[in-house]
């Protein structure tokens, strides 16, 4: 027997679970087996073309935006608050006004794409990336830096939620997944983009607080390169088609059918906006009172949901990703190497994505779940043990660091790239 399985929330509803030879679940695309077209295509066979993948790697800059807004504060923040002689409370603040922000995006993301199309959403998002870069750089005082970094905070939270949906709602059923991974693939690249340019723009100027051109410091800068990708982003996203969804939900069944034609190979589409017309007239009737379980307020695979994302964020991969060029110069790092190892944990972390995007489908998620989890226990008990042993060294003129040798500096080192 087969399961048959729906999903509302995107364009396609047509995927059936049904026991391989092993017995374990295989995924398969159920789709009309009608004769075939003059051209040798099935009447609603979808195929996967070259448009279909740049139009998810031009989505995916959102991810990547998303990922260089995250971690460009990474190699600032020390200059930054030497700049303003900020205190601890106030600093942390200046790094993490941005999430508060990014949460607000995200919340009305959503309903702002439904009402307007995923596209204005996308470009809107693009211009609050180029603006709050551009302000961070020119920030006068710790509060500019506050406020513009909320704004890049709006952006990151509409790119989050907008990307992965309007991929699953343009590309066809049996590569949605892969493509939809592309999103978790540009935001680690992101990251990896942001810390490198941290360190090359660092290493041009000698450090974050030294001046690097026309007379601005160099941690302004770091800012300021995030306009590029946001320009590129904003141009693309002007260039894509709109989603399928959107268009039927509006009744321009005509548009819908073109897009789907175009870039899913789809040549029986009645069917198909049919499909996504009922889908979108069951979603109207949905309500959060659907969430709501028996005991503890929501259904139980809801709970497991929500706290899987807040144990996620728990672990402290946000310390890693806002703070590692801190965390290694106090111990003894000079800022280059300190910059140099934080690109280096990055790059660790875009290999082990692209090692988990491979191996999720045929290794399962529950143990990639555990299998993750206990690494990072271990690593980061092996980081907290390494770390003890810094030790108190004055420098020639009479400054006192801390100084972390071997062999703890890199059982910090290998713990922390495992940790990621």
């Amino acid at each position: 027997s087969s399961l048959s399985v729906e999903y509302p929330g995107v364009a396609f509803n047509d995927v059936t679970f049904a026991p391989c030879a092993q017995g374990h679940p295989q995924e398969e695309t159920h789709v009309p087996q009608n004769d075939p077209s003059p051209d040798g295509r099935l009447h609603g066979r979808e195929r996967v073309n070259f448009r279909i993948v740049g139009i998810s790697l031009a989505t995916g800059l959102g991810g990547f935006l998303f990922g260089f807004d995250t971690a460009v504060i990474n190699g600032a923040v020390d200059a930054l608050a030497e700049e303003f002689a900020l205190s601890a409370g106030r600093e942390g603040y200046a790094v993490d006004s941005a999430l508060l922000a990014c949460a607000l995006g995200a919340w009305f993301a959503g309903t702002l794409a439904n009402r307007y199309g995923r596209l204005p959403v996308m470009v809107v998002a693009a211009a609050l990336f180029f603006v709050s870069a551009i302000g961070a750089g020119l920030a006068l005082g710790v509060t500019d830096v506050i406020i513009w970094r909320v704004v890049g905070g709006l952006g990151v939270g509409a790119a989050s939620v907008i990307a992965p949906a309007y991929i699953a709602e343009v590309s066809p059923a049996r590569v949605r997944g892969r493509l939809g991974s592309l999103q978790q693939l540009a935001i680690v690249t992101g990251i990896f983009a942001a810390l490198l340019s941290n360190a090359l723009l660092a290493s041009l100027s000698g450090g974050a607080a030294d001046v690097l051109w026309f007379g601005i410091e160099t941690w302004r800068w770091m800012f300021m390169i995030e306009t590029l990708p946001a320009l590129v982003y904003g141009l693309m996203a002007l260039g894509l088609p709109e989603s399928p969804r959107f268009l039927v939900a509006r009744g321009r069944e005509d548009e819908a059918t073109r897009v789907l034609r175009d870039f899913t190979g789809v040549t029986d589409t009645d069917s198909l906006i049919e499909r996504i017309g009922d889908s979108i007239r069951r979603e109207d009737k949905e309500s959060f009172r659907d969430l709501i379980g028996k005991r503890f307020g929501l259904k139980p695979i809801v709970w497991i949901g929500v706290l899987l994302s807040v144990f996620q964020q728990f672990v402290g991969i946000n310390v890693i990703f806002y703070y590692s060029t801190t965390l290694w110069k106090s111990v003894g790092f000079d800022e280059s190497s300190a910059l140099l190892t934080s690109v280096i944990t990055s790059v660790t972390n875009i290999v082990v994505t692209i090692v988990a995007i491979l191996l999720v489908d045929k290794v399962g998620r529950r143990k990639m779940l555990l299998a993750g989890s206990f690494l990072m226990g271990i690593s980061l008990a092996m980081m907290a043990v390494s770390f003890s042993f810094a030790e108190l060294a004055t420098a020639s003129d009479g400054t006192t660091s801390a100084q972390l040798d071997a062999p703890w500096s890199i059982i910090a080192l290998i713990s922390a790239n495992v940790f990621v």
